[in-house]
């Protein structure tokens, strides 16, 4: 697979070199002179010195036959711009950027970058998954037509608001659905309107990522 990975800094010297090692084909494009010598020097002639949000390094990078297109530098815009550039300009199948900022996110999205990569999410993904008490877990993201869903795993927190009452009862978020239901570590079951949770219940939700306030409101607790 071709893959050309725009910024080297330290997450994209340490991406490309992952990706070599794992047999891809890689060019890095950089802005800074010394950063992409040293590059050069350490990984081979595989850096190419100049501005990836421009069409005419794109061109030389020959990112017209790319698999794959990845922006890491540290500017949010300069990884948006570089993506559209790669995704619009040369058809690139596959546009991965950065976010620094979790609020640009949608709006990467929403301008055709096919996936984002948020530092601040994945850390809270390592600590849900480290605290097992953590009151919501991302499963899944499922994206489609500029409307995403996620698979959430809640935890109900003895006193949470959703708890002592039939589902029909709760005033869920519109377009949130509780699929399934796991007690004690018993059989999985389907919830019905009547189900009333309990402290401690595993609840598999399918909803969108705005509902997940709501969510956390009435089965986190305090």
């Amino acid at each position: 697979m071709y893959i050309i990975v725009a910024g080297g800094g330290r997450l994209g010297y340490s991406l490309t070199k992952a990706l070599l090692n794992e047999g891809h084909e890689l060019l890095l494009i950089e802005k800074n002179a010394s950063v992409c010598d040293k590059i050069n020097k350490e990984l081979g002639s595989l850096c190419l010195r100049g501005d990836a949000c421009e069409t005419a390094i794109q061109t030389e990078a020959g990112t017209g036959r790319a698999d794959m297109f990845i922006a890491v530098t540290g500017e949010d815009e300069d990884n948006l711009v570089a993506c559209q550039v790669a995704k619009y300009r040369f058809n690139v199948p596959r546009t991965i950027a950065r976010v620094r900022d979790p609020k640009n996110e949608d709006i990467f999205k929403k301008l055709g970058v096919d996936v984002t990569v948020n530092s601040t999410n994945i850390i809270l993904e390592r600590i849900e998954h480290e605290v097992p008490s953590h009151p919501m877990t991302h499963l899944f993201c499922i994206s489609g037509d500029n409307r995403d869903f996620e698979l959430l795993e809640l935890r109900a927190a003895a006193g949470a608001a959703g708890l002592g009452r039939p589902m029909n009862e709760l005033d869920l978020p519109a377009k949130a659905v509780l699929g399934l239901v796991i007690r004690g570590g018993g059989k999985p079951f389907v919830p019905r309107g009547d189900t009333v949770f309990q402290p401690g219940d595993q609840i598999i939700a399918v909803a969108p990522p705005e509902t997940e306030a709501d969510l956390r409101q009435l089965f986190a607790g305090k």
